[in-house]
């Protein structure tokens, strides 16, 4: 407002004053429920939404926004907040893809990294949520490492750095093992299954020496049991992904 913008004193007017709409609200059901008194504004309008929620969530939107007469393009920032602008951070979309030729210097202006992944409507949801998958995993194991390295009196910033190089080198697998995958080979395995499974015992060992709880990667552990025992224990740790993937019956 300080630089000149106004602000709108309900919704509706906020959606009426331009022919695009970006939303950036927690789920697509907060979405939905705040444009619920615009709904009839939009008709005519580019909606471009910037929540978290599932392919399922992502499709029932796009029904009710076209349903309105909005052209719609569903999008999520993979990014934390304060990324928002810069040159390098990711945004990606799906949808009505007009919307995105058309909008796209403009969308640049949340993240330079600006990608459309189709036009199927809940493209953007599910890489949102495939990838993202990857976090929690990954900060938990830090955070367990963090407690180890208390446990003898050192500061959890001395290991920062070599926790960072860690993540490149997972970073540079993730090609190799995404080959595999969608190859359906695994029997070139630099780390096996079975090499896991020996690193398992690790942990356990860790447990006792530093106290630290490791019990949620037994659900990990049992990943690799299951895997071994289906005769993948020779083969690639991407062959996991044959235990995660569930039968079309199963589903």
């Amino acid at each position: 407002m300080a630089e000149g913008a106004v602000q709108a004193g309900e919704v509706a007017a906020a959606v009426e004053a331009s022919p695009l709409v970006i939303t950036c609200l927690t789920t697509f059901e907060d979405t939905r429920t705040t444009l619920e008194p615009a709904a009839s504004a939009l008709s005519g309008r580019a909606l471009v939404t910037l929540n978290s929620g599932s392919p399922a969530d992502a499709r029932a939107m796009a029904v009710w926004a076209t349903g309105c007469g909005a052209r719609f393009l569903a999008g999520a920032v993979k990014n934390v907040p304060a990324a928002v602008g810069a040159p390098d951070t990711l945004l990606y979309y799906s949808g009505d893809k007009t919307v995105f030729d058309e909008y796209e210097t403009t969308l640049k202006v949340l993240g330079g990294d600006t990608v459309h992944l189709g036009d199927q409507s809940d493209l953007a949801a599910l890489y949102e949520m495939a990838v993202g998958a990857m976090l929690l995993p990954a900060l938990v194991g830090f955070f367990q490492d963090a407690v180890a390295v208390q446990a003898r009196g050192l500061d959890v910033s001395s290991m920062v750095r070599f926790a960072g190089k860690w993540l490149d080198m997972i970073k540079s697998l993730l090609p190799v093992y995404a080959e595999e995958i969608d190859g359906g080979d695994y029997t070139d395995a630099a780390s096996s299954v079975n090499l896991f499974l020996a690193g398992a015992a690790h942990d356990r060992d860790l447990t006792e020496e530093t106290n630290v709880d490791t019990a949620w990667l037994a659900p990990l552990h049992d990943l690799l049991e299951r895997a071994a025992a289906a005769g993948h224990g020779d083969h690639s740790i991407a062959a996991l992904t044959e235990v995660l993937r569930k039968s079309a019956q199963t589903a």
